[in-house]
This record gives structure tokens, C-alpha cells and sequence, in this order.
């Protein structure tokens, strides 16, 4: 009935038109912003040694040789190398505890960008099972220089494998390995 009368069909038709136009516009507006998520794509600052991230995890498992060139094995993982380069040790938390642990960066991808690494996993339905997950991640070195390390981190994990060591040595009654010299102390060699 109101399509029969000229008038009401052109207004009816404009009306729908402008409300078209309008969807357009919004759906185009939208999807300018869809393709970069804020919370994810912090590229801006380079973490240091010792510090504490928040990173998004996946897993693959295809693949022979990494980009640094040595053959894929558990505990390799891939990360954005403007981030985590090449030769960079981190620290996973906050994964199911089967993945939590010391991982090496030996691996790049174009479809790792930002905040997020790559863990490797020789199953693949164990990968696909993975998903993408939040992580908790620590920096313990930066790269492939051994000085890029965190002097105080690298110093604290050696103390307490000392410390373990010696109070092993102390209940068997022997003599700890850094008493073994006489009484002199052996040089530190970590600075």
C-alpha cells in the first residue's frame, strides 16, 4: 500500500538509500582499525635484560631449519627480531606447565610481529591444541652477546645453583667445591 502512491515510494527509496550509504561508511570506518589491535602491537620500546613482559603465545610445528640456521628442536621458539633477536634467551610463564621454561629465539616469521613468539612443537596436533594464549615472558639475554645479559639476573641464578650445591655438598660431609683451593676463593668472573 505505501509503494502504490509515487511520492511515498521515492521517499521510501531515499531513505533506504541514505541508510545504506550510512552502513557503508561505518563498516568502512571500522574495518581501518580491525586490522591492528592496540593492546597487542606495542613495537614501539625494545624490552632489556631482565625485564618482565607480557607477550601472546602460538605454536607451530612445520619446518626443518630456523632462520639462524640450526635444525628445529623443542625449546626453540620465533619472535619479531626488531624485538627478541636471533640468539635471545627468554623465559616463558604463564603457559600450560608442560611449556613454561627456558626457550632460545632461533627463529623468525612473517607472521610474527610485535608481542608474540612462536614455540616450536614436534606435534603438530599439539600445536593446533596450543592456540594463542597470554604469556608472562622474561628477557634473560638480548641477542647472541653474552653481555646483553642481565648482570644481576645471571648473578642471582648462579648463586642459587651455588647455593644448592653447596648445602648438597654440606649434608654428604664434604667439602664444597669452592673450599677445595686451600681457602683461597676463586676469582669472580661475572661482572
Amino acid at each position: 500500500m505505501l509503494t502504490r502512491i509515487p511520492w511515498r515510494r521515492l521517499g521510501l527509496s531515499g531513505i533506504l538509500a541514505l541508510v545504506l550509504v550510512f552502513l557503508a561508511q561505518a563498516t568502512a570506518l571500522d574495518s581501518r582499525f580491525a586490522a591492528r589491535p592496540a593492546g597487542l602491537r606495542d613495537v614501539s620500546a625494545t624490552p632489556i635484560a631482565g625485564s618482565r613482559l607480557r607477550y601472546q603465545a602460538t605454536a607451530y610445528c612445520k619446518g626443518t631449519i630456523t632462520a639462524s640456521g640450526a635444525a628445529v628442536r623443542s625449546g626453540i621458539a620465533a619472535a619479531d627480531p626488531a624485538l627478541l633477536p636471533v640468539g635471545s634467551v627468554i623465559e616463558v610463564d604463564g603457559a600450560p606447565d608442560k611449556y613454561n621454561g627456558v626457550y632460545t629465539i632461533m627463529d623468525t616469521g612473517p607472521a610474527v610481529q610485535g608481542r608474540q613468539i612462536d614455540i616450536y612443537m614436534w606435534s603438530c596436533y599439539e600445536a593446533l591444541d596450543f592456540g594463542r594464549r597470554p604469556i608472562k615472558l622474561t628477557v634473560l639475554r638480548l641477542g647472541w652477546n653474552p653481555r646483553a645479559s642481565s648482570p644481576q639476573l645471571v648473578e642471582r641464578l648462579f648463586r642459587q645453583r651455588e647455593t644448592a650445591r653447596n648445602a648438597a655438598a654440606a649434608s654428604d660431609g664434604a667439602v664444597p667445591a669452592s673450599d677445595k683451593s686451600g681457602g683461597a676463593k676463586a676469582p669472580n668472573l661475572i661482572r
